[in-house]
């Protein structure tokens, strides 16, 4: 353990150093604070600007008050003071208190941390930045630190100290810019902030950065957080995570905010643990394989949707403890279904307790408004090029998947990253050093996070929600790409929901918007994504998007998920589109749960329900989601009557696929095949389990001996309006 040493003469400090000590500015507190040990005796001082009498409890010596300031001292107390001392003293209330001086214990940060910190290479900073349970020779406390470099000065207030910033004083770590201070006798529970006086002598009160929990919703102070003492029970799944052949595998996910869900009986937000059995069952009847979940760190506008971070390591406290997001987590594990989160590296808000000039100058954020703000959402940016702000959102991506077991993450934005001129004029972006658009800082952060991530946790996927034609967005590193798993497909997301808004009269014309995709589709991993971003806004529910009267609408609907589930990609659908979901999303209420007591939601519950289960039992549907030998087209031309019919493969599978785009029914179709044999319906969109006119093919279709669009063989079906159907060779 490292030793307190420290020496001085026994002349008490002189009137200039009390004056700054007095006024919150001292930049070195124990130069004058603690024990100081010359030849023959210790001098002790105490700056307590609460205290009417302090006296050192071990040798019962009185400190006294030098006259006119709060500064406690004495001289000539015997060197047998012990290195740990308590002080007790009587508060200006008449209140007894005693406590271990904070200002005789040597630092407590290792340099090897420090080192890695400064290169922006420690992983797991988390656990030594921020507030922690600490003991110090037997000694309880919480040791603090903080990542401030242009500080002057840097306190810890909280409710143990008044709030006030002359109290603790933290200490400056050399040129690292890191401040520490262990103080003891807190314990967790209490609450605190950080108070700053930047170098032009401002004092700002911030949020803790590694903060792990906040008080209560609209508070802003931070708490001290315990060590988890959580017992895991997801061992099997971990492990049978780490050799998963998730390319491969059928992956289907259901995006939720939490706060909207479901609600209890009287409108109130329900916690992680309340709503984990709740939604445990949901997602395994519907046969969801993964819960995305919209971004659950600590944000102080509920109206952001978590998309506007403030505690980058503290789940939100409005649903609960951290212990709380554990157990639903744990829960889905123990079910099998993974769990994702949605992770915000792009920007952070500008609000006053936040990250934004965290030390009174531009520490996580660039400090030219043309490259470190947000036009469109009024946020900053991070400086990606900076070692610690990397080393910062890097080890939060592993927080996550360390501390709370999430499958992966989704990262938001990743377009407004990449590119320095998002969302900006002309004259209000500045170019790369070869006079380039691109983010240089942000393209080798991504690599390194996803580099980092994979190395770390074999298994975890992270998605990129990105929007451009950036190339090889989800290819590995070493390969010339971005290092992402999967990448949303957004191009094909907007194609096909403009499609679905015509009246059928009109789409024959727009055909190519189905078709199109495919042209691109193997460029990347695929997810195909119905999210929240397309149910706000004025942009109404998917169900309102769909053309047509109330029948048709669901029948439509029905339609495009059937689309979406057998086209090549995996699939990301959020909460109440499985269902229906009427009005736009709002985050304020829970979902229409109710509509499920009318026959045309629940028909589409069960058809969204039986569509994720045949993608999961069917290895034609999603063994080659990334390869163009698990997909063929039969017919992609036949725009006269908007039909599209297409085939998917797996080694020793075959699944055929006719999706009819208008109310009009086609009997005695005709489709062309490679392989003679039974054709068996599998799914029909328009049976009558999902209220549709159950007009359909029965046993199946055999294959006639009768030549087809350069196909030997073809079938004749009849197909519903506004259907789709898929059915399978039937093996020998």
């Amino acid at each position: 353990m490292k030793t307190q040493d420290k020496s001085a003469s026994n002349k008490i400090t002189n009137g200039a150093e009390i004056a700054d000590i007095s006024a919150a500015r001292h930049a070195d507190p124990f130069s004058i604070l603690g024990r100081h040990i010359n030849d023959t005796n210790v001098t002790v001082r105490a700056f307590m600007p609460n205290a009417e009498e302090v006296r050192i409890v071990e040798t019962a010596t009185p400190l006294k008050r030098i006259a006119g300031t709060d500064m406690f001292a004495a001289e000539n107390i015997d060197k047998d003071l012990p290195e740990h001392y308590q002080l007790s003293w009587i508060d200006k209330q008449g209140n007894s208190h005693q406590a271990y001086d904070p200002y005789c214990f040597a630092p407590q940060l290792s340099d090897y941390d420090i080192h890695l910190h400064g290169e922006g290479r420690h992983w797991r900073t988390w656990q030594w930045l921020g507030a922690h349970i600490h003991q110090v020779d037997n000694v309880n406390g919480v040791l603090f630190s903080v990542w401030a470099p242009s500080a002057s000065r840097v306190s810890i207030v909280g409710d143990f100290n008044l709030w006030d910033g002359r109290c603790h004083p933290m200490r400056l770590r050399g040129d690292s810019g890191l401040w520490e201070l262990f103080i003891p006798d807190l314990s967790a529970g209490q609450l605190y902030k950080i108070e700053i006086r930047t170098s032009s002598g401002e004092v700002h009160l911030k949020s803790d950065p590694y903060a792990r929990e906040f008080e209560y919703a609209s508070g802003t102070a931070n708490r001290i957080t315990a060590e988890t003492n959580f017992v895991w029970s997801d061992n099997d799944w971990l492990a049978k995570r780490t050799e998963s052949d998730w390319l491969h595998s059928p992956l289907s996910i259901y995006e939720v905010h939490l706060g909207s869900w479901q609600r209890d009986a009287d409108g109130n937000i329900m916690s992680y643990r309340e709503l984990a059995e709740r939604l445990v069952e949901h997602v395994t009847y519907m046969g969801f394989t993964h819960i995305e979940l919209l971004p659950i760190t600590e944000h102080p506008f509920y109206g952001s949707w978590g998309y506007q971070t403030i505690g980058y390591y503290a789940p939100t406290s409005r649903y609960g403890s951290a212990d709380d997001l554990r157990y639903l987590i744990d829960l889905c594990h123990k079910n099998n279904i993974g769990v994702f989160v949605d992770w915000v590296p792009a920007h952070f808000p500008k609000d006053a307790h936040g990250l934004a000039r965290f030390d009174g100058t531009a520490l996580y954020e660039h400090a030219d408004p043309r490259r470190g703000e947000h036009r469109d959402w009024n946020t900053l940016i991070f400086n990606y090029g900076r070692h610690e702000v990397r080393n910062f959102l890097i080890a939060n991506a592993l927080y996550w998947l360390e501390e709370f077991h999430f499958d992966g993450l989704r990262v938001d934005a990743v377009a407004s990253m990449l590119y320095l001129d998002f969302a900006r004029e002309k004259d209000d972006w500045l170019p790369n050093q070869y006079g380039g658009r691109e983010n240089l800082d942000a393209v080798e952060f991504i690599k390194q996070l996803n580099i980092v991530t994979h190395e770390q946790f074999p298994g975890t996927l992270v998605m990129a929600e990105e929007s451009t034609d950036w190339p090889r967005v989800s290819r590995p590193v070493h390969e010339d790409g971005l290092g992402f798993s999967m990448k949303w497909n957004m191009g094909w997301m907007h194609d096909v929901l403009d499609y679905m808004k015509l009246d059928p009269i009109y789409r024959q014309s727009q055909h190519n918007k189905l078709t199109f995709g495919i042209m691109y589709n193997y460029n990347e991993n695929f997810i195909l994504p119905f999210s929240h971003d397309e149910v706000v806004h004025e942009k109404c529910s998917l169900l309102y998007k769909m053309n047509g009267d109330e029948w048709q609408q669901f029948a439509n609907l029905r339609l495009l998920y059937c689309l979406m589930y057998t086209f090549p990609g995996k699939q990301l659908l959020f909460m109440g589109n499985e269902f229906g979901q009427g009005p736009e999303w709002n985050h304020d209420k829970s979902l229409d749960w109710h509509l499920l007591e009318y026959p045309l939601h629940k028909g589409l519950l069960k058809s969204v329900s039986d569509l994720n289960h045949l993608n999961r039992e069917h290895p034609a549907l999603h063994y080659y989601d990334f390869d163009a030998q698990g997909f063929q087209w039969l017919d992609c031309n036949d725009t006269e009557k908007s039909v599209l019919s297409y085939q998917r493969m797996s080694d020793d599978e075959v699944i055929i696929v006719i999706l009819n785009f208008t109310p009009v029914p086609r009997d005695n179709y005709r489709v062309g095949v490679d392989k003679p044999g039974h054709y068996k319906e599998l799914f029909n969109t328009d049976s009558e389990f999902y209220c549709g006119s159950n007009l359909g093919n029965g046993l199946g279709s055999d294959a006639e001996e009768v030549p087809w669009l350069d196909h030997p063989w073809s079938i004749s079906i009849n197909l519903p309006p506004l259907a789709g159907i898929i059915l399978k060779l039937k093996s020998k």
